[in-house]
């Protein structure tokens, strides 16, 4: 099973990255190989100037199309997500996530930012066909207690990061199922 991560704050490292570390680590353990990407791994004028030939672009669509899942990570500024991130993601065929899973996380200076994901991240994420789309993952500053060395996080935010962990496994594999067994194939439906 591969996951890919992708970090959508411009810096690094910061308090978004923090919680892909987390979950990242979180996954290892579990056995899941996990792909790692972050802005950095783009030359800025090939996200500026809409290199759609960019070799990093290339090989990130090429790990996109072998994974089962996406967790992206955001920081919101003015009440949306990463501009640089929609640059990335502009980028993306128009399929990238069909048949994929995606689990978003945001953070943000308050909780006033809350709704930024439903209403600015995930139209986005549908746009690209994400299978599932599941209920993320939002941080206000105050619960990331450190982002610079290991990430440490008040004990609200460990255990929803923990159930939302939860969450996205157990979709993983609901997918991993309907690959192997499609609707169809089960004998659910008879004309």
């Amino acid at each position: 099973m591969r996951v890919i991560t992708l970090a959508g704050s411009p810096r690094f490292p910061s308090r978004s990255s923090a919680l892909l570390e987390y979950a990242r680590d979180k996954l290892n353990t579990s056995g899941v190989e996990v792909c790692h990407w972050h802005l950095q791994n783009f030359a800025p004028e090939d996200l500026l100037y809409a290199r759609f030939d960019s070799p990093a672009l290339r090989t990130l669509i090429e790990q996109l199309e072998g994974a089962d899942g996406l967790i992206i990570a955001t920081p919101v500024y003015k009440a949306s997500f990463s501009g640089a991130l929609k640059t990335l993601l502009d980028l993306l065929p128009e399929r990238a996530l069909e048949k994929k899973v995606v689990l978003p996380l945001a953070t943000g200076g308050t909780v006033a930012h809350l709704l930024a994901v439903d209403y600015a991240l995930k139209p986005v994420l549908s746009a690209l066909k994400a299978q599932e789309i599941l209920h993320g993952v939002f941080a206000d500053d105050s619960q990331i207690k450190d982002y610079q060395h290991k990430p440490a996080f008040s004990p609200n935010l460990h255990q929803r990061l923990d159930a939302a962990l939860e969450t996205f496994w157990q979709a993983l594999h609901r997918r991993e199922v309907n690959v192997a067994f499609p609707f169809a194939e089960q004998g659910a439906i008879h004309a």
